[in-house]
């Protein structure tokens, strides 16, 4: 967890670097239709990426918050690592499409997307339960929906990242 949390400031730092060096091609090239678009879609592409790493620091920090407690319970731990396996699938996917230059998983990734997207609405239905059940629970739940919505938010910037190359 401590990792994650510390290199973020790294990612942060390549995405500026990454983003300096494709407006210097600008400048310098001036890259006509096709190869201006490649640039301009690796912006955004850069910056999916470190929102990406701003999630995962956030999930670490919650994580980490999460352990300190002395009576944990972690409701809804099998979905939200469910969830995360499913926002990982499909960051790979994007990350693969883009090293290949494929296609192939462009729908399975939507379609992950859409399941990601339930499992965060089945989580977010019992924390807001399990929160009226027992008014105590409201904090440990709370930090765990935080977590679920960064997961979800990570599968969403995977399917950005994804739409961006191939639309």
């Amino acid at each position: 967890m401590n990792r994650v949390i510390n290199d973020d400031h790294r990612v942060n730092a390549m995405e500026m670097q990454i983003d300096e060096n494709c407006s210097q091609i600008i400048v310098r090239r001036q890259p006509a239709a096709g190869d201006l678009r490649t640039v301009m879609t690796m912006v955004k592409t850069i910056t999916d990426l470190e929102r990406i790493g701003d999630e995962a620091a956030k999930i670490a920090r919650m994580g980490k918050l999460l352990s300190q407690r002395k009576c944990l319970v972690l409701p809804r731990y099998t979905e939200i690592k469910h969830i995360a396996e499913l926002a990982l699938d499909m960051l790979r996917k994007s990350l693969d499409a883009f090293a290949r230059l494929d296609l192939h998983y462009t729908a399975q990734v939507v379609r992950q997307d859409e399941l990601v997207d339930e499992e965060f609405r089945t989580i977010l239905r019992y924390l807001i339960t399990y929160m009226m059940e027992d008014p105590r629970t409201i904090s440990t739940a709370l930090e765990i929906l935080f977590i679920a919505k960064a997961i979800e938010r990570v599968g969403d910037h995977a399917k950005t990242y994804l739409n961006t190359w191939f639309t």
